[in-house]
């Protein structure tokens, strides 16, 4: 895997963070603030009047939360990629098939974020299963008072179910090996860095600007056009030239 096959990923997670300030916006919006635990992941809000911290206190903060979220992605990519390189995913058939349902995903994805189907919040609302078992942990670091804090919490929340996730995912699982998989989910995790980054440090700003329609809709069609494109790749069975740097999962 080199650079070039990663730029895609860090698009789509680029793209698609307009769909992270409304599932994460509102934790990410309390770092600037010393802030509680939501009651659930889809759309939290929060709003909590204290003191806002120093300046460089609330930047370590919005940092530390999100580097314990890549960090998480990337053991999840890990985790995912191991599953080929263990062997279960070198049948020809199955290869073929995570191809098809990585880029589905992405079609998904595009869709869901320009509000023309919502099929992936049904998915979203079924992971609940996994966030009910995270959630418990993270009321012991409720203040999210330190950067220590912010970095836990964040690589807890990484596991909250999200459709975006789950589609860069299916991407990370065709990479081969745990090393490969890890390496995409960091690119997707940094693609998401810049909008959440902001969110933590400029607040409701942000938001109202991100969520307009029309930047939703740029952003859908953005990773719509990234599974489409792997669509049209898999149905010629062969390789497209210069659609390989745009086509974000590995060879079927």
């Amino acid at each position: 895997m080199n650079a070039l096959s990663l730029l895609p990923l860090f698009m789509v997670g680029l793209a698609g963070s307009v769909h992270c300030i409304g599932m994460c916006g509102g934790i990410v919006g309390a770092l600037s603030l010393s802030g509680g635990a939501p009651a659930a992941p889809v759309r939290p809000v929060i709003s909590i009047a204290v003191a806002r911290p120093a300046p460089h206190t609330n930047v370590l903060r919005v940092l530390a939360y999100n580097g314990g979220r890549i960090v998480s992605y990337m053991l999840a990519g890990a985790l995912a990629g191991s599953l080929a390189g263990a062997g279960m995913l070198h049948l020809a058939s199955l290869q073929v098939a995570g191809y098809w349902l990585a880029n589905l995903m992405l079609v998904a994805l595009g869709l869901y974020l320009m509000d023309a189907w919502r099929g992936l919040a049904h998915l979203e609302a079924a992971g609940n299963i996994v966030w009910r078992r995270v959630r418990p942990l993270l009321k012991p670091l409720m203040p999210m008072d330190t950067p220590f804090k912010a970095l836990a919490v964040g690589g807890l929340w990484g596991w909250v179910p999200c459709g975006m996730v789950y589609s860069a995912l299916l991407t990370a699982m065709m990479q081969g090996s745990a090393l490969n998989g890890a390496a995409a989910m960091a690119a997707f995790g940094l693609g998401t860095l810049p909008t959440l980054l902001g969110m933590g440090l400029l607040g409701t700003r942000l938001r109202a600007q991100m969520q307009r329609r029309p930047v939703r809709i740029a952003s859908g069609l953005l990773v719509l056009s990234f599974g489409l494109l792997g669509l049209l790749r898999a149905a010629n069975g062969v390789s497209l030239g210069w659609l390989d740097a745009l086509c974000v999962t590995g060879h079927p």
